[in-house]
């Protein structure tokens, strides 16, 4: 795999300090990959997200991996999601105008950054929603998100044994939608011993999504 490259983009609160990798072999699309909170440490150098952009280059996407507002050297102020959902949608917005031949868009997230994946998908319609462990039924003090715009085209992973955001949030807000659930057995929240079986998942899943 070819080595990173660290770049900075404009967002609505200043500049965005972005990890790229680009897509191997021919690209078919971008790529947007949002860390975990903040708060407890979240950055993009995350193994979480790091290993889903790692799937997601075999796939053939360019992904950009944002420290969204406040995080590591990029501007601004933590926003809870409000403003993290914006810096998420300019990095979009930027990464998709530089791949004009590779049309293909997959917005993915962990915790947090599951959560902020949501609410951008409803700007930003994805061919693959990949939520991992996503923050939902989580805060008390933040509004909950909305149903996925496109069920067929989300895969969400979950830890069975989540001790950070439990499985039986993610299968509450699932249900009423028909959202199906994938489980790893055995996995903590930040899949911990189980980031092969994650990278796995990914890549067995993923391309059935985007058919």
């Amino acid at each position: 795999m070819l080595k990173p490259t660290f770049i900075h983009i404009s967002g609505p609160a200043g500049l965005l300090e972005t990890i790229y990798l680009p897509a191997q072999g021919q690209a078919r699309g971008v790529a947007v990959i949002n860390h975990p909170n903040p708060l407890q440490g979240g950055t993009n150098t995350n193994k979480v997200i790091q290993t889903a952009a790692k799937a997601l280059t075999q796939l053939s996407f360019h992904c950009y991996l944002p420290n969204l507002r406040g995080v590591g050297n990029s501007q601004g102020e933590h926003d809870y999601g409000r403003g993290e959902t914006d810096d998420c949608l300019a990095v979009i917005d930027y990464a998709r105008a530089q791949h004009p031949d590779a049309p293909e868009f997959a917005l993915a997230g962990f915790s947090f950054g599951g959560y902020v994946a949501t609410f951008a998908a409803q700007a930003r319609t994805p061919d693959l929603l990949l939520l991992m462990g996503p923050a939902v039924h989580h805060y008390r003090d933040r509004p909950e998100p909305q149903a996925v715009p496109d069920v067929t085209k989300t895969l969400l992973i979950h830890g069975a044994e989540d001790e950070v955001v439990e499985i039986g949030k993610a299968l509450a807000w699932a249900e009423p939608q028909d959202l199906p659930v994938i489980a790893i057995a055995g996995s903590s929240h930040f899949f911990h011993g189980k980031l092969i079986a994650l990278r796995d998942t990914i890549l067995r899943f993923a391309p059935a999504v985007l058919q």
